[in-house]
């Protein structure tokens, strides 16, 4: 039986890179060296300078590949040098269509980096194929998935746009960061590139800045390789390690915080302070059945919505538990205000299209007790009204 065998609970921590060849440790060796003697003039080794490859970076990478059942996978320096890296594919005169809930971070980048260099961009509801297909050009090159969509957890059909991509000759790019290969492969699913903040859930424990791209295409793997060498936005050894490091509990820490979110995504709808909860494990959400027919599960993320900015200052100068701060996916719930934070760099006017208001937080469970969450949110809520 191959390790390629196993379920990807175990392939999490039992891999080729799990033990050191040269000692046995059970880590794999931290490398910090800039640079690499070569012994051949005309024939230089796997290594000459750390920029265009690292053992501890090499061992990651391999790693990653293997759990998202891709073929070659790149380390970043961070999940916006990963998404960034990936739309420096497109040429002046290409053209994106990216999900209208994207990511603050992808938006800007969009609306004020990629138009400079003269790529043009749709925002489209991924949701609705039939927008996708209206706003696809004759200079479309890429399509940009975003599910479930942050803050919005909108799901998109992801086969239906791969094939819609397909007819028009698009590159897929899906970022998978709510998810992880835990619970969704997008590559699987025909999917060109996948691409993950590996800072959330795969690194796991709030230390660590990383982003990681991956694919199942030679072409792609050049390409992107060259990239990254070219503009050199490398993940570095030391926090290469800590992403392994975080890769061996990820399996565990997804269960338990979705199992979690659930249960208080469920008891959330039940608060008069509440007026919707944003969640594709509840059944009353337009995705939960799409979302279980292309995921293994809902994730540890929700977002619900309170009267006002008002409501929302109450809460989260009340709550205790979550550390109320950017990010998500943490061993720590993080409680976030998408309009100050996520999505600062949407202008109002935008983030109110997209249903981004000012009495919307979001909510990536930890793994904290379930009910001594559920108890500190009550009396946050009890705020409200005093």
């Amino acid at each position: 039986m191959s390790s390629n065998d196993y379920s990807i609970q175990t392939r999490l921590i039992h891999h080729k890179h799990k033990t050191d060849p040269a000692s046995g440790a059970v880590s794999v060796p931290i490398q910090p060296a800039s640079t690499f003697h070569q012994e051949d003039l005309d024939q230089f080794g796997e290594y000459d300078y750390a920029r265009s490859g690292n053992p501890t970076r090499h061992a990651l990478e391999e790693t990653f590949a293997e759990l998202e059942n891709g073929t070659d996978a790149f380390a970043f320096s961070s999940g916006m040098a990963a998404i960034s890296t990936v739309f420096m594919m497109l040429s002046a005169g290409d053209h994106l269509v990216i999900t209208d809930d994207v990511y603050g971070g992808t938006f800007r980048f969009t609306t004020e980096v990629l138009t400079r260099h003269g790529i043009e961009h749709t925002f489209v509801d991924m949701t609705k194929v039939e927008e996708v297909k209206r706003a696809i050009k004759p200079n479309t090159k890429m399509i940009h998935i975003e599910t479930p969509s942050n803050p919005t957890m909108k799901v998109t059909p992801i086969r239906d746009i791969v094939a819609l991509a397909k007819e028009n000759g698009c590159l897929t790019v899906l970022d998978n960061t709510f998810m992880t290969p835990v619970l969704q492969r997008p590559l699987d699913l025909d999917v060109d590139i996948v691409v993950h903040s590996a800072t959330k859930f795969i690194g796991g424990h709030s230390d660590v800045v990383a982003g990681l791209a991956v694919v199942k295409d030679p072409d792609l793997a050049g390409q992107i390789k060259f990239l990254q060498n070219s503009f050199g936005a490398i993940l570095g050894p030391n926090d290469c390690w800590l992403i392994m490091r975080g890769l061996k509990t990820m399996h565990a820490r997804m269960e338990l915080s979705s199992k979690a979110a659930q249960n208080i995504a469920l008891w959330l709808t039940e608060q008069p302070e509440v007026s919707k909860v944003y969640y594709p494990g509840l059944e009353s959400h337009s995705g939960y059945n799409l979302n279980k027919s292309q995921a293994d599960g809902p994730g540890a993320v929700l977002s619900f919505e309170l009267a006002d900015r008002a409501a929302v200052k109450k809460v989260v100068e009340a709550v205790k538990i979550p550390v109320f701060a950017v990010s998500l996916g943490a061993v720590e719930s993080i409680l976030s205000y998408p309009a100050k934070m996520s999505h600062a760099a949407m202008p109002p006017h935008e983030r109110e299209k997209r249903g981004i208001s000012d009495g919307l937080l979001r909510l990536s469970v930890g793994l904290e007790r379930e009910e001594d969450l559920i108890e500190d949110l009550k009396q946050a809520f009890n705020k409200i009204d005093s």
